[in-house]
């Protein structure tokens, strides 16, 4: 189990998409860092720093297996990006909303 402390937080996390896609490689699943190299254009070490901000953000778990570092996603800090994003919804719904009824009105 990580005890890194927390350098990072989700948002500076997720803004990388090198990011977001190992997290959604390891959505369900454990991979060691090689497993993750092997499906990006970047260098192993590259990956491991990725994994690095991820565990310190509270993202990753890793452990130890042999000589090789395994990770899984840790989804529950993602919790603070959903409250966030919640608060945006009422926009989203509101242009949904107004496109709904201009669709409306020209079929009429």
């Amino acid at each position: 189990m990580s005890t890194s402390p927390k350098k990072h937080d989700v948002f500076q996390a997720i803004a990388d998409p090198t990011r977001r896609e190992i997290l959604k490689l390891l959505a369900g699943r454990e991979l060691a860092v090689t497993e993750l190299a092997e499906r990006f254009p970047i260098s192993r070490t590259a990956v491991s720093k990725h994994l690095l901000i991820l565990d310190e953000a509270g993202l990753v778990q890793s452990r130890k297996t042999g000589r090789e570092k395994r990770y899984t996603l840790q989804a529950e800090p993602l919790s603070e990006l959903e409250q966030w994003l919640s608060y945006f919804e009422q926009f989203w719904q509101n242009k949904m909303l107004r496109l709904k009824h201009l669709a409306e009105k020209k079929e009429n």
